[in-house]
């Protein structure tokens, strides 16, 4: 009996820790942010082109990311470059992907 209680609190705090994770996934800009640094690191300039989030949200979204210690940031002169720092959120994104963003290598054959 005791066993099954300490299984089922360890998953409940693994389930506190896994909607955590959601949440901070389900905010649109966050997910294209972490969708950009899957295919490597990224500064702030090209975060900001490629997805079109402008400055202040941009700031805003990557400080939550950074809260939630799902990105690493490194400094290089002036420019500020963010890698995904989380296995967990990386292999949620991956499965997002996968799901969600359809190949177009496939679908010109």
């Amino acid at each position: 009996m005791q066993d099954t209680l300490i299984d089922i609190n360890t998953m409940r705090q693994a389930a506190g820790h896994a909607c955590r994770l959601m949440k901070v996934l389900s905010n649109p800009d966050r997910l294209l942010l972490l969708c950009q640094m899957m295919q490597g690191e990224k500064c702030v300039s090209e975060l900001e082109q490629l997805v079109g989030i402008g400055q202040p949200t941009l700031s805003q979204q990557l400080g939550v990311l950074r809260q939630e210690g799902l990105v690493n940031t490194r400094r290089e002169g002036k420019n500020i470059y963010y890698s995904m720092a989380s296995s967990q959120a990386l292999a949620v994104m991956q499965v997002l992907y996968s799901q969600f963003c359809p190949d177009s290598s496939k679908e010109s054959s």
